[in-house]
């Protein structure tokens, strides 16, 4: 027999009826029922909430349509005012993303542009003045052309001399099929080399480089611009192109204000051509001036048949990569001056 007692305190408590709500006339458990107000107020509001959307997107689908487009239109021009703040920031710099010494010459501030007009085919230096070492269309061809190219030369290296803080860049690409895979910029950073920097060599060789796939004067401009923020992280505060004196007009008015760069902050120097090609060089200069006032970026006249014809090794030309926050410019092809964001005016 068992003597344990049983209770409360017993090891196993006996219970007559099972826990809860027990139905003895049928015999089975009540459920319990929940509480109206058991849910928490925010729960309650949040469900109200979510109810009403619910019922309005179906009484009302194509204005939830609008609604939803408006909104994303709202967060694309956020996004792109943003944007464009964070590309002037990046800019004024210096950087994008990187550090300062990830720039070779971070420290320039200044562009001296020599735009390239031949390209020198001859293997020996020495002869850096003659007509038959450079490769000249018939319109070239004339006693002392080639002192003109080397009298660039001499100038983009002391005006680099004068300004410590100023990069040289000869610019030209490869634009003549006979004279083979060579460039115009290369061809003249090899003559200022051959001529030791004409008494620069320690001061100027180490801040003088190349851009090597403009086709023409604008892309001169524009490419050595981009080559610029390529090789410091910034934009130039001040840019003084080296050419021609009869393509001034065309150089600081037209390609100038199709970049939107401020004239306080451009500046030309300008060399004579002989005098047996000037006539010629005037009216040539004329007429491509006259199609640089209807189509300032070269893109929609006979100046775009031109490029594609100085394109003969067929490059791909690898700006904006190295200037992001001029990919609309680079794009852009219009009459009127491009509408967008420019870094050098923020």
């Amino acid at each position: 027999m068992n003597n344990q007692p049983f209770g409360p305190g017993s090891p196993k408590a006996f219970h007559a009826y099972p826990r809860g709500d027990f139905d003895l006339e049928s015999g089975t458990f009540r459920k319990h029922r929940k509480l109206k107000n058991s849910d928490p107020g925010i729960i309650r509001m949040m469900k109200s909430l979510g109810n009403r959307i619910r019922y309005f997107f179906k009484l009302h689908p194509l204005a939830i349509f609008l609604l939803s487009l408006c909104f994303g239109l709202i967060v694309l021009v956020v996004l792109s005012i943003y944007e464009d703040r964070f590309r002037a920031m990046v800019s004024q710099n210096g950087k994008l993303g990187l550090g300062s010494n990830s720039y070779p010459l971070a420290n320039l501030q200044n562009l001296v542009m020599v735009a390239g007009h031949s390209i020198y085919t001859s293997v020996n230096c020495g002869r850096i003045d003659s007509e038959d070492s450079w490769f000249l269309e018939p319109y070239q061809k004339h006693p002392g052309q080639a002192a003109t190219f080397v009298t660039h030369i001499k100038d983009g290296v002391e005006a680099v001399a004068k300004d410590e803080r100023a990069l040289l860049l000869f610019s030209g690409g490869e634009t003549r099929k006979d004279a083979g895979p060579l460039s115009e910029a290369q061809s003249y950073w090899s003559v200022a080399e051959s001529k030791g920097w004409f008494g620069e060599k320690e001061n100027v060789r180490n801040r003088a480089l190349t851009e090597e796939h403009a086709r023409d004067s604008f892309e001169n401009l524009l490419f050595s611009v981009c080559r610029f923020r390529e090789l410091t992280g910034s934009y130039p505060q001040n840019i003084t192109v080296i050419s021609y004196d009869f393509k001034e007009e065309r150089f600081a008015h037209l390609h100038r204000s199709a970049i939107g760069f401020p004239e306080s902050r451009f500046f030309f120097h300008g060399t004579p051509t002989t005098e047996d090609s000037k006539e010629a060089a005037m009216k040539g200069e004329a007429l491509v001036r006259s199609q640089s006032e209807e189509d300032p970026y070269g893109c929609l006249s006979s100046l775009h048949r031109k490029r594609l014809k100085r394109d003969p090794f067929h490059r791909d030309i690898p700006y904006p990569n190295g200037c992001p926050e001029l990919k609309g410019l680079f794009s852009y092809c219009g009459s009127a001056p491009y509408p967008g964001t420019l870094p050098w005016l923020s």
